[in-house]
């Protein structure tokens, strides 16, 4: 390894600005930080919230509750075409139920 051409390793670490965690880590960079963390992010916390002002969530359940009945339709159809067409006999046809 040649001297004098490679950055200084330090091993500060990372620290979260919104809960103070400190994270060990090396790096070529001294006093990194964070905003957020997996320690104070709702998401790993379980205090996520869905905020829908715009009704986005209300849209796109209805979009895929569409999707899923024209689904069920075709394959109705599908199932449909496949299956022979059923033929009345030449009795019945001519002479209705009774015969």
């Amino acid at each position: 390894m040649k001297q004098g051409i490679h950055p200084k390793y330090t091993s500060d670490g990372i620290v979260c600005t919104t809960c103070g965690t400190h994270w060990k880590i090396g790096s070529t960079r001294q006093g990194l930080r964070v905003e957020i963390c997996s320690n104070c992010h709702p998401f790993y916390t379980g205090e996520q919230r869905i905020v829908d002002t715009a009704g986005q969530v209300d849209r796109f359940m209805k979009r895929l509750s569409a999707a899923q009945d024209r689904q069920a339709a075709m394959e109705k159809r599908r199932e449909a075409r496949s299956q022979p067409p059923q033929k009345q006999s030449l009795l019945k046809e001519l002479y209705g139920d009774d015969a």
